[in-house]
């Protein structure tokens, strides 16, 4: 096989200072040194790469998203460019209805809405404004947040939803006068699961292999993601078939870690049971935590606090999960040896969260668990210690402060507002903090997540909030590489340019540690390589 020898670069390793070359081998980091030293290396057949003096660091590695949900968002109406007003979202919709031609059986489904960006009012979109587009197309939108959709009242209907249709536990039912507004959150979002159309094996490759390609594109040669819930009535089997038959055909460009989504303690112990545990599988598609949903979202009001939201009342968001069912199964699978990754945004709902991890480690100790909290964002400096003293790892998403920095600060009252989204506190103290983007959520865009993280400003430079609680560049960097790599057990293969290491790297078109905060995002993205092989290229690299 041919050995390739890049030179004339800044190339970071995951230490500084920077290097300058490096080799590689059948798909493995074969040295990292200097220009001369490396060069000297070469022999007859060897592919000499200039780099141009470019910067290389390790393929980044988002630590938490969906990867599934964002093949599938990229098949549907892309509503996060259309949210600047609610009669923006309305007449795109309209738009794209025509469009898509859609007729009687077919959904017209789309994802990414925010009423927080709209400029003519700031209430959600019901069922009446859905149905002004359509009365005949089942219409379903969902919040860019996932915890929150919006339906039109053909498709309450289809699914069943009318006024005496009972709140499912860990859900709501939007009302107005008693009947359904079309509003529906967190497992209320289920009750439509049984009217949606269910994609076939072939159709989730497809899937799978548009989100992969676009992550590729920023830079990301690893993913940790949730793939198991966005097609309830779909088996895990199949899903996992997908991306092993993917792997098999040599067009699987990321690698996978999966972050397995069960409710069912009985479906649970069917998974573990098969074979399913954390570490099974290959470097391209290994299984990783259980992956549990114990609370919402911030700006669906749905994240579950321990005093009530700023903007009015006595609501305290909700948990989707009781003590006893998230105790049932985080004993469970920290029994079996599986890792455990529970999302939890709100203080109240990380309680039970960090109660049950506890306990399960009380019950049975095991030193190097990795078990984690994913976004940990509202946080008291109590939970900050119990998490460090726990062992645990936290799944930060620094580009979530692009959104929420405009909310923060509205919703939480202060005694929460000056304590959260802290996780350089955590850094600091110890714990190892990961990054990610929770993408379709956000856009699995690293270098915009990096300017967050290290400017503790919204992207159009809103902020900062917290200033404290920046990351160094390298910080940054280790959080989308080295530490991603530690969230999967993986430390000892990836996550760096090293000796023996997997050779996943990304060239970029500017070197962050030379460039202004404030323009880290628009580094471009030149070239993604896997296992040495490239992946992807920009036009015009």
């Amino acid at each position: 096989m041919i050995r390739s020898i890049y030179y004339n670069g800044r190339v970071y390793t995951g230490e500084l200072p920077l290097r300058q070359a490096f080799a590689v081998e059948d798909g493995r980091f074969l040295r990292v040194g200097g220009d001369e030293e490396l060069l000297a290396l070469a022999r007859e057949g060897d592919a000499l790469v200039d780099l141009g003096g470019r910067f290389v660091c390790a393929g980044f590695n988002d630590s938490h998203m969906h990867l599934l949900n964002y093949g599938q968002a990229l098949r549907t109406a892309r509503l996060e460019e259309h949210t600047a007003s609610l009669a923006q979202l309305l007449a795109y919709l309209r738009a794209y209805l025509r469009e898509q031609n859609a007729r009687g059986g077919q959904w017209l489904i789309g994802r990414g809405w925010n009423q927080d960006d709209f400029s003519d009012t700031r209430r959600m979109p019901d069922r009446r404004d859905l149905d002004a587009v359509s009365a005949d197309v089942p219409i379903l939108i969902t919040r860019v947040c996932g915890h929150c959709c919006a339906v039109n009242s053909r498709a309450l209907a289809l699914a069943g939803i009318g006024p005496d249709t009972p709140d499912p536990a860990g859900g709501r039912i939007g009302r107005e006068n008693g009947q359904p507004d079309g509003l529906l959150y967190d497992n209320a979002m289920d009750l439509l699961n049984g009217a949606l159309p269910v994609p076939d094996k072939e159709e989730i490759k497809d899937m799978l292999r548009l989100a992969c390609a676009r992550l590729n594109r920023y830079g990301v040669t690893s993913a940790q993601t949730d793939d198991y819930f966005l097609f309830p009535s779909v088996p895990f089997e199949t899903v996992n078939a997908a991306f092993r038959e993917l792997e098999a055909a040599g067009e699987l460009s990321v690698r996978i870690y999966e972050q397995s989504f069960f409710t069912s303690p009985e479906r649970l112990r069917r998974f573990v049971e098969t074979g399913n545990v954390t570490g099974a599988g290959s470097d391209r598609f290994r299984i990783g935590p259980l992956k549990l949903v114990a609370d919402g979202a911030l700006g669906s009001r749905t994240a579950h606090l321990s005093l009530p939201y700023a903007d009015g009342g006595d609501d305290c968001g909700f948990s989707l999960l009781s003590e006893k069912e998230l105790d049932e199964l985080i004993s469970f699978a920290h029994a079996h040896g599986m890792q455990i990754a529970v999302h939890a945004i709100g203080d109240a709902c990380l309680d039970r969260v960090l109660d049950a991890v506890e306990r399960a480690l009380r019950a049975q100790p095991r030193a190097d668990h990795r078990h984690g909290v994913v976004h940990c964002q509202v946080t008291r400096p109590d939970q900050l210690e119990r998490i460090r003293r726990l062992g645990m790892h936290v799944y930060a998403q620094s580009i979530f402060l692009d959104s929420d920095i405009r909310i923060v600060r509205r919703l939480l009252r202060p005694e929460l507002a000056e304590s959260s989204y802290c996780w350089k506190t955590l850094l600091r103290s110890g714990v190892c903090v990961s990054n990610g983007s929770d993408c379709p959520v956000e856009l699995p865009d690293v270098m915009a997540g990096i300017q967050c993280a290290v400017t503790r400003r919204a992207l159009d430079g809103t902020g900062p909030y917290l200033p404290q609680e920046a990351f160094t560049v390298q910080e940054a960097l280790d959080s989308y590489t080295v530490h991603g790599a530690q969230a999967s057990f993986e430390e000892d293969r990836k996550g760096r340019i090293r000796e023996g290491f997997l050779a996943d790297f990304v060239i970029l078109g500017e070197d962050p540690f030379r460039c202004a905060p404030d323009r880290l995002r628009g580094i471009p993205v030149l070239a993604t390589y896997l296992d040495g092989a490239c992946v992807y290229r920009a036009p015009d690299a």
